[in-house]
């Protein structure tokens, strides 16, 4: 029996509930924390679980998007049934979906007008 975890991290879920669709809005965000990234790293953090995670960065995260730890990240013990449960997207059977949430439009504005 495999007695890993599976690791989920929530941020998309979180970042949506508040109205954040693009992990740029996370930036200056962020920067108003105290925590300084580029958007790629941002970017990075947002789109792959991390494996590793600064605790300066995690209450950022916390603050910002008004969560716990516990709310961000979320372990179960992997077995052959929890494997099973996997949907083909990588998400746990038990993750709630983000729901009726939609991403807000692009804006597309020509420079100089």
């Amino acid at each position: 029996m495999n007695n890993a975890y599976v690791i989920s991290w929530n941020i998309r879920q979180l970042m949506a509930a508040k109205g954040l669709y693009q992990t740029t809005d996370l930036v200056p965000l962020m920067a108003e924390h105290g925590v300084s990234l580029s958007r790629e790293q941002i970017y990075r953090l947002v789109t792959s679980t991390p494996s590793r995670l600064n605790l300066e960065v995690l209450a950022a995260f916390c603050d910002i998007l008004g969560c716990t730890p516990n709310d961000l990240i979320t372990f179960t013990r992997a077995t052959a049934a929890a494997s099973a449960e996997r949907t083909a997207s990588g998400e746990t059977a038990g993750l709630q979906p983000i729901g009726d949430l939609r991403p807000v439009p692009a804006r597309i504005r020509r420079p100089g007008v």
